[in-house]
């Protein structure tokens, strides 16, 4: 089979599984509205939960720190590209959530990568949630440490893989929120079960900072849970994009030395790091925001409980509507989209094969009568295809 042969196999498949992937031209950024091919929807499909990625504060910093530092970084942080605002934002970022170190990483899936690059060996055993984010399940399987997969947020299952003879260190991987199904990770019983083991634990808490616990410190602050390692991302309630790794010292100066996304790669802009210190500002004075969004959550919940739909048991941003088929996915989400409502339909293999849906996102820029709207048309259609 030639290159062509290969490419043009492989995109006949995704076509005829109704699982093609297709960007679409966002003219108006992201926020409560989005402007596609010249018309405004309401936006149920992005991840800035706060919507701090309009916040005056946060560009305001971004360009006071463009005109001071430039536009780029120059390099990576070995070499030139670690600047004041990255230090100040490491420190600041250790302090909130009481870790001595942060490591500043160019985005989520990055840190994931490293860290299990960098840290696993051949005699090593990962522990991972089935339903872990692709950055994590993709390192898993890259690394020369074994890959085994617990029952998703079921500590039995993960407890009778711990038991399991393992010659070398075991690294327990799970999200705090998962990103496809909004439910939330047990995360004391699974430092329980690692800690009993002499397992570490890594949570990826890319949908939970900013979001929930005090001031928004995040899930594991919620759960009164110290993992060894932390994952924060600033893509969803910061609003920007970015990610920091938690940890304690020796974690952090071994990262320093051998984790080869952060060595290898050109370090965040300086004037990104100044818009997310004012981001960090935001969200740790943003009680009111994720009161806004609680409701907002509330609200759609009670709304839809008598609709004819499948929804997850999820009391986060995330509110999956659970279709099965992929191309019914799809037909409703362009159903909707024709009422000025742009929701994304997920299929495989973002989730796993049946488990197509719409994975409709709340945040605290909705207002009232946005999500009474939403509602209003699910209901219409709902009952139509029904």
């Amino acid at each position: 089979m030639s290159w062509q042969q290969r490419i043009d196999r492989a995109l006949a498949q995704r076509r005829q599984a109704a699982a093609y992937r297709s960007r679409q031209v966002n003219q108006g950024g992201n926020g409560r509205h989005i402007q596609l091919d010249q018309r405004q929807y309401l936006n149920f499909s992005g991840n800035d939960y706060l919507g701090l990625s309009r916040h005056p504060a946060a560009i305001a910093a971004w360009q006071q720190g463009a005109q001071q530092y430039g536009v780029g970084s120059g390099g990576s942080g070995h070499v030139t590209g670690f600047s004041l605002p990255h230090q100040q934002l490491e420190s600041q970022l250790a302090e909130w959530l009481g870790y001595p170190r942060a490591l500043l990483f160019i985005s989520g899936y990055a840190a994931n990568q490293a860290l299990l690059a960098a840290l696993m060996q051949v005699d090593d055993r990962i522990l991972a949630d089935r339903l872990s984010h692709a950055s994590l399940l993709e390192a898993a399987a890259h690394s020369p440490a074994q890959l085994r997969r617990f029952q998703h947020n079921q500590p039995s299952s993960l407890a009778g893989l711990l038991a399991k003879p393992c010659s070398g260190q075991q690294l327990v991987v799970t999200e705090g929120v998962f990103s496809m199904d909004g439910d939330a990770a047990p995360l004391a019983e699974l430092q329980q079960l690692s800690r009993q083991q002499g397992a570490w634990l890594m949570v990826d808490d890319a949908h939970g900072i900013g979001v929930h616990g005090e001031q928004g410190r995040g899930s594991c602050w919620q759960q009164q849970v110290r993992p060894e390692v932390l994952v924060v991302t600033f893509g969803k309630a910061f609003g920007a994009s970015g990610a920091a790794v938690l940890c304690d010292q020796p974690l952090a100066e071994y990262l320093l030395q051998f984790a080869r996304h952060l060595i290898y790669s050109t370090a965040m802009p300086p004037a990104q790091a100044c818009a997310l210190q004012a981001a960090l500002r935001c969200v740790q004075q943003g009680d009111e925001l994720r009161r806004r969004l609680h409701h907002n959550i509330q609200r759609f919940r009670a709304g839809v409980a008598g609709l004819p739909l499948t929804l997850t048991e999820s009391h986060t941003a995330i509110q999956p509507l659970l279709v099965g088929d992929n191309q019914r996915a799809l037909d409703l989400a362009e159903q909707l989209r024709q009422h000025g409502l742009w929701v994304s339909a997920i299929r495989p293999p973002t989730v796993p094969p049946g488990g197509a849906r719409l994975r409709i996102t709340l945040t605290a820029a909705h207002q009232p009568q946005d999500i009474d709207r939403l509602l209003e048309v699910l209901h219409d259609i709902s009952t139509e295809n029904y």
